[in-house]
């Protein structure tokens, strides 16, 4: 089945060359062009990556893009003419999966997308696909996106923050360098992606309760990578 992307911009123009490119691609398409709209059709459709411009007449881009990195499976990919670094880390911190800036190649937007759907899906050695795992204190529900601990307390994570997670447990015990990370994960390189991965596992310890500074899960390794420490059960 086709993957579906939501389109969220209020340019006409953007709107129709995104919907063509990507479903010339193979990908379903339904596009926006105000938030109020689109945040109706969630309550009936279940995107696999959202496409939001921070721009946008009837609401905050970025408070809407923290609200569906909350609340909803799927990868969300900001486009948006705003180019300063600032921007860029307040999408990334705020659960943004990706950042693309306008102008932009639609090529790039679906090699972006197809990065972030390969992400979503990855499983261990090849085989079927488990939708949790267990380790100290804590349980991962993949399926849902929320961790839950010993006493049934439930903290939800985006699906970036999930895909780091998953990469960690899918390897325990091992060493895992930042350029095994850009390729399993994808995104963009560079400042960009490590700024990304900082930022996803900064949230991940917080939702983990790992104290950064004397970690008991999540190790970072300096120059090195990062290892998780913990057995894992799937």
């Amino acid at each position: 089945m086709s993957a579906l992307v939501t389109i969220l911009d209020d340019e006409p123009e953007i709107r129709q060359l995104l919907t063509e490119t990507l479903e010339e691609a193979g990908f379903k398409v339904q596009s926006f062009g105000r938030a109020r709209e689109f945040e109706a059709a969630l309550n009936r459709i279940t995107p696999d990556v959202c496409l939001i411009d921070l721009s946008l007449p009837d609401t905050d881009g970025l408070a809407l893009v923290h609200r569906l990195a909350q609340d909803q499976g799927a990868a969300v990919i900001i486009i948006s003419g705003r180019a300063q670094v600032q921007d860029r880390v307040a999408g990334l911190e705020l659960g943004a999966d990706d950042y693309i800036t306008k102008p932009f190649d639609p090529i790039e937007v679906v090699a972006r997308v197809r990065a972030r759907l390969r992400g979503g899906s990855r499983s261990p050695s090849g085989s079927t696909n488990p939708s949790s795992a267990r380790f100290t204190g804590w349980r991962a529900h993949f399926d849902r996106f929320v961790l839950s601990d010993d006493t049934g307390t439930e903290v939800p994570f985006s699906q970036a923050e999930g895909e780091v997670l998953r990469l960690f447990l899918e390897n325990p015990k091992r060493l895992i360098s930042r350029a095994q990370m850009q390729e399993q994960l994808g995104g963009g390189a560079g400042d960009s992606f490590d700024r990304a991965m900082d930022v996803r596992i900064s949230r991940l310890r917080t939702k983990l309760r790992d104290d950064p500074k004397n970690p008991t899960l999540i190790k970072t390794i300096y120059g090195a990578g990062y290892i998780f420490l913990d057995d894992v059960e799937w």
